[in-house]
């Protein structure tokens, strides 16, 4: 009863939301806390560092496992939300404003909703192994073809008239009158 009213205190003191169920590890750290909310059976490891509005969420009212497990050293971005008796790894960073709901390795970088692996940490020589973003590519793939086609364009209406084929008019170009 007393760690209910203590946690009850210090969420109308601080903002912070910290479920006395929850079992945190040595080292935690919370960057501007408004908003932080830890949920009952919430595990986190030892020197991670959340910033302001991380969710530790539950997907149940049952009395079973269900808020995530943190390992050591672990880097959760402002707004971030991981949902459910998921387990993250160690050294793990997840991007501000990312949901999520899958299990992730050890030293991975996952950004997005739903959250996805963008990235491998390797802390062995501090080397960082990108993964491929299909959602990127495309993306590039848009912008090149945009490019390609305004040009196509520019192209079109320099040329002189033709047979059978308008002349732009004069003032499309952005050309102003006399």
């Amino acid at each position: 009863m007393l760690a209910r009213v203590v946690s009850h205190i210090s969420r109308i003191l601080t903002g912070i939301e910290i479920h006395p169920g929850a079992k945190i590890g040595e080292g935690f750290f919370i960057d501007h806390g408004m908003g932080v909310v830890i949920g009952e059976t919430s595990e986190i490891g030892d020197n991670c560092h959340f910033f302001q509005g991380v969710t530790l969420g539950g997907t149940s009212t049952k009395r079973a496992k269900r808020h995530p497990t943190l390992g050591n050293n672990v880097v959760v971005g402002a707004g971030a939300k991981l949902i459910g008796a998921i387990t993250v790894g160690d050294n793990v960073r997840i991007g501000a404003g990312s949901v999520v709901v899958t299990n992730v390795p050890d030293n991975a970088t996952v950004v997005g909703v739903p959250g996805h692996v963008v990235a491998y940490h390797d802390p062995g020589d501090d080397t960082v192994l990108k993964l491929p973003d299909p959602e990127w590519d495309t993306i590039q793939q848009l912008e090149q073809r945009v490019r390609e086609l305004e040009e196509r364009i520019a192209h079109m209406e320099s040329e002189p008239k033709e047979k059978g084929r308008p002349r732009p008019h004069p003032h499309a170009a952005g050309e102003e009158t006399p």
